[in-house]
């Protein structure tokens, strides 16, 4: 673990808890890259929540048209989410210790994540308004970003859009995607959000009505909300479900529950490809050593709305890049922590000690763990093989020029 990441947490994982001789940030087979390097390098964004993407702008727009009665304006509520944690006693014996209280530069008054997504949801009126946050989403992961392929999770319909239907509601999304793709030479898809506090018949419904709709842009589901308010064992039928449609297959899961056994559950029962967060993973050594040896993919992201618990987030990642496992940043929810995937791997970067062969290693994962078809994965990949020679190459040219190399 590099020093930067060492000093994330005054209690590092004990000598020996994880398997020795993998691959460590501690010990680079390159040194870090430059920042502007981390900005171009070609990207895929696998995590991320379509209504956690809407802009600051866009929603005050939207929420006056609304005539939405908030208590601030849409720019300072998004500046000041900050989703304060759950019982500190149930993360009092964690390996990487979680912080117990408020961090410093907390605002006064906070509003959680889920309140922001509310509103933000309450003042989406058609199919114009899906099209563009999903445009939008995608416009501001290009330009911020370098962002190639994104995967969007969105939710069930709510109440107030329920004349679009989930058909219709996809299509809608699928306008945006095939605006950017035409605009911006991205790819996209698209995965259905299963909230894991309601019921287990509640998701094999809505998974049910992805299967009887499918869409090319659909790709697969994925658990969402907070671990602790659903097991991962509730969705077993569900995801049986889309198993066998062919559907990609995610969930959150070792993020809000310090435990590594739901992130087996979520392999062995629920047949997840990937993993989103999964920093508790961290807590079993023989769960460690088998995420390593099948390179089971994590979606990780170091910024959280939950500010207090952003030092442990970052430790947490570099652990898991100490122990060899298969780290991909993502965003999240990138409009409202604020950052953006260039971000996320810069703090991977700069701050939890990654080596330049591991960043291009996660870019190049991205790839890999995508839901696209396979010809457009390779495609894609064969992309960003070319695309990352073309910046080592300017890169070995800066340095040498730097160095003096051929100079007269």
């Amino acid at each position: 673990m590099g020093a930067d990441a060492r000093a994330l947490t005054s209690d590092p994982l004990p000598a020996g808890s994880l398997t020795a001789g993998s691959p460590t940030a501690s010990s680079p087979t390159a040194s870090s890259l430059p920042g502007w390097y981390l900005d171009r390098m070609p990207k895929t964004d696998l995590h991320c929540h379509l209504i956690g993407t809407v802009r600051a702008s866009t929603f005050a727009e939207l929420a006056r048209r609304e005539g939405l009665a908030l208590p601030a304006e849409p720019e300072r509520i998004f500046a000041d989410i900050n989703s304060l944690p759950p019982d500190p006693a149930l993360y009092r014996d964690t390996r990487i210790p979680v912080p117990q209280g408020r961090s410093e530069g907390e605002p006064d008054v906070s509003y959680s994540l889920f309140q922001a997504s509310n509103w933000v949801v309450e003042v989406l009126r058609d199919a114009d308004d899906l099209t563009r946050i999903t445009y939008e989403a995608f416009e501001e992961a290009h330009r911020s970003s370098g962002t190639r392929h994104l995967e969007l999770f969105f939710d069930a319909v709510p109440p107030h859009l329920e004349s679009l239907g989930y058909a219709g509601s996809v299509e809608a999304y699928a306008e945006g995607i095939r605006m950017a793709e035409r605009d911006f030479g991205m790819t996209g898809r698209m995965i259905q959000g299963i909230d894991r506090s309601k019921s287990g018949e509640h998701a094999l419904a809505l998974v049910q009505q992805v299967v009887d709709h499918p869409h090319e842009y659909v790709a697969g589901i994925g658990l969402d909300n907070l671990e602790t308010s659903g097991p991962p064992e509730r969705f077993v039928d569900a995801y049986r479900l889309a198993g066998e449609a062919g559907l990609g297959r995610t969930a959150h899961s070792s993020e809000h529950a310090p435990t590594a056994v739901n992130t087996i559950t979520c392999l062995d029962q629920l047949g997840c490809d990937r993993i989103d967060h999964g920093y508790y993973v961290l807590e079993d050594d023989d769960v460690v050593a088998r995420m390593r040896d099948e390179q089971v993919a994590f979606t990780v992201v170091s910024t959280t709305s939950r500010r207090s618990w952003r030092p442990w987030r970052r430790a947490s990642i570099a652990a898991m890049l100490d122990a060899g496992l298969n780290v991909v940043p993502a965003s999240d929810d990138p409009g409202m922590f604020p950052t953006s995937l260039a971000q996320e791997y810069r703090i991977v970067s700069e701050q939890i000690g990654a080596s330049a062969d591991q960043v291009r290693r996660m870019a190049l994962a991205g790839v890999d763990a995508s839901w696209l078809p396979a010809a457009e994965k390779a495609a894609l990949r064969e992309r960003f093989v070319a695309e990352l020679a073309a910046l080592d190459s300017q890169l070995g040219s800066e340095l040498g020029s730097e160095l003096g190399v051929g100079a007269r």
